[in-house]
């Protein structure tokens, strides 16, 4: 079938919306008919080549939306409403029997080589193949996807709510519910308030933290980060030691756990600087490749100060997406505050401008035709 999708022709370029062919589902995958995708700062990573990307490719990887078509052995049904998941897992690896699927040692070289599970793309252009994206490929009318990436939602869940859910707030209230593991009274720190910082902080209030602390370089997004459930503000000081400083006078001698959300060093250190004994930092932001974080060693041993790393805030996606829909109908978790424009899909590189500008908190493409 042809459809329409937002193109990367190579690392550095504009994105270009372009008319392709998307090809059946093979065994075990579907298509699906999408409504909404989320912009995320992770496809301006593939976009400015902090993370390889094979290209032509389409970028996305949030989606939800409506079954269309389903492969040979699909345990899915036409007409079922799904929320996309970039971490599918084969429950038969190392990593899944050990409880880690969303570390899934099969799902995920193969994402590195843009293709489906199989190794092959389903995307074309003039005969020429074009690359998946996270599996997921959502900067487009429809996608194929593997059968393991679809979580069933509601019929009452909207699709524009359930797209974030696919990153951003699974990414950010993940790495506080699972990773740094928060409980009632506890004092938090979130360093970044784009849209997956600010998922971590309605994260840390849903989990009953006493103590929410937003720290970034804008006052604008430290304004979001309050109008989010964050107790306090920290503007960035210049360097890590000082932005810590400021934090712990909030607090004390620190924070139970503090949350990395932009991928840059010395934010990184600054997040280890403000705990507090036997306090976590816990690291989502994506680094460069080349990047190397520095941390003062004496603290660990004596401190019992730890840090984690946490990627797709160490969810299981077919357990925590419904979970985190459910709480956002009983309004414990706000979501809808983290959508702050709706572009059509022609307008795609509009969305990546806004991002630059930090003029946005989450960018949503409608891709419906």
């Amino acid at each position: 079938m042809k459809i329409r999708a937002a193109v990367l022709p190579a690392t550095g370029s504009p994105l270009e919306v372009l008319e392709v062919d998307l090809a059946d589902p093979k065994e075990r995958e579907v298509l699906v008919r999408l409504d909404w995708s989320g912009v995320c700062h992770s496809d301006q990573n593939a976009i400015d080549g902090t993370s390889e990307t094979p290209c032509p490719a389409i970028l996305g990887h949030e989606g939800a939306g409506v079954i269309e078509a389903v492969g040979p052995g699909s345990r899915l049904q036409i007409g079922q409403r799904v929320a996309l998941s970039w971490a599918p897992s084969c429950n038969e690896c190392e990593e899944c029997t050990r409880g880690l699927r969303h570390l899934c040692g099969a799902a995920w070289p193969a994402m590195g080589k843009g293709g489906l599970m199989d190794g092959t793309s389903r995307l074309s252009h003039d005969g020429e193949t074009i690359f998946h994206n996270s599996f997921l490929s959502t900067f487009a009318e429809a996608c194929v996807v593997p059968d393991a990436s679809c979580v069933l939602i509601r019929d009452d869940d909207p699709l524009d709510i359930a797209s974030i859910v696919g990153c951003a707030v699974t990414t950010g209230v993940g790495a506080v519910w699972n990773t740094g593991q928060v409980r009632p009274g506890d004092r938090v720190a979130i360093f970044g308030c784009g849209g997956v910082g600010l998922s971590a902080i309605m994260g840390a209030r849903a989990a009953g933290a006493e103590c929410v602390i937003a720290v970034d370089l804008s006052q604008e997004k430290l304004d979001d980060a309050i109008d989010c459930g964050a107790t306090h503000a920290v503007q960035w000081q210049g360097d890590a030691e000082s932005t810590a400083d400021a934090v712990r006078a909030l607090v004390g001698t620190g924070v139970d756990c503090a949350v990395e959300a932009t991928g840059r060093p010395e934010v990184a250190t600054a997040c280890y600087l403000s705990t507090r004994v036997r306090g976590a930092a816990v690291l989502i932001g994506i680094p460069r490749a080349d990047a190397i974080v520095s941390f003062p060693a004496l603290a660990l041993p004596r401190m019992e100060r730890r840090i984690l790393g946490s990627i797709y805030g160490s969810s299981y996606p077919p357990e925590m997406f419904p979970q985190l829909l459910e709480l956002h109908r009983q309004g414990r978790l706000p979501l809808e505050k983290l959508i702050s424009h709706r572009l059509p899909l022609d307008r795609v590189n509009e969305a990546f401008e806004l991002m630059h500008q930090g003029a946005s908190r989450r960018v949503m493409l409608d891709v419906r035709s």
